[in-house]
């Protein structure tokens, strides 16, 4: 029910994981889904709390960016640097790598570390010629750190690409456990096989698709 219930009802849904907590609660899954609608509420000290149980319970770091989000709603983002550094992101999962660099970049812009905001995105998963399942998300924060450099043509190209990206992951009739579709100029194509390209430029009329 939490997890019916969490995108339009969250304070409802939070009650249901809660009696469940009261029932389970030295499940993982159930401190876990406490703390993603205490999240959704932003009670960031609950999600906080109920995160760190989760991850003693299931020795599992894949809720770490929210963690490190949960410090920087507590307006702590030194400790949600600190946190986030404290695991090699080697160690993780790609789509946990990812949303751990976009919640250390975030951290960064709390601090008015610019630069260091956009180095923490530079990471290999920032690939404009595919679209992964974490990708718009991923573009959409590059761009906003872009933005906050003054970097405005370049941020308007990531944010058309991300939503080229999230157009495509959308509207593609993809099978559930497929994780990336490619994007060729502004229409979106058919694919074989696991994944169809995104062009590598995102000027007009110079349509180069890769492979």
């Amino acid at each position: 029910m939490a997890a019916t219930l969490i995108d339009e009802d969250p304070q409802l849904a939070h009650q249901h994981a809660q009696a469940a907590g009261r029932r389970a609660g030295r499940i993982a899954v159930v401190r876990e889904t406490i703390a993603i609608t205490a999240y959704a509420l932003e009670d960031y000290a609950l999600a906080l709390r109920e995160l760190r149980t989760y991850r003693r319970i299931s020795g599992r770091n894949d809720q770490l960016p929210m963690m490190v989000d949960s410090e920087r709603g507590l307006e702590r983002p030194d400790r949600a640097l600190e946190l986030g550094q404290s695991v090699e992101a080697d160690s993780l999962e790609v789509p946990v790598r990812v949303s751990l660099a976009i919640a250390l970049s975030g951290a960064r812009l709390d601090l008015g570390q610019a630069d260091a905001a956009l180095r923490e995105l530079e990471i290999p998963q920032l690939d404009r010629t595919r679209a992964f399942s974490y990708s718009p998300d991923l573009f959409d924060a590059y761009a906003t750190v872009l933005e906050e450099l003054d970097r405005g043509a370049e941020a308007a190209d990531w944010y058309a690409l991300a939503r080229r990206a999230r157009a495509a992951l959308n509207t593609s009739d993809i099978e559930e456990d497929r994780e990336t579709v490619e994007i060729v100029e502004e229409e979106i194509e058919g694919f074989d096989g696991d994944d169809v390209p995104l062009d590598s430029e995102l000027d007009g009329d110079d349509e180069r698709p890769v492979d």
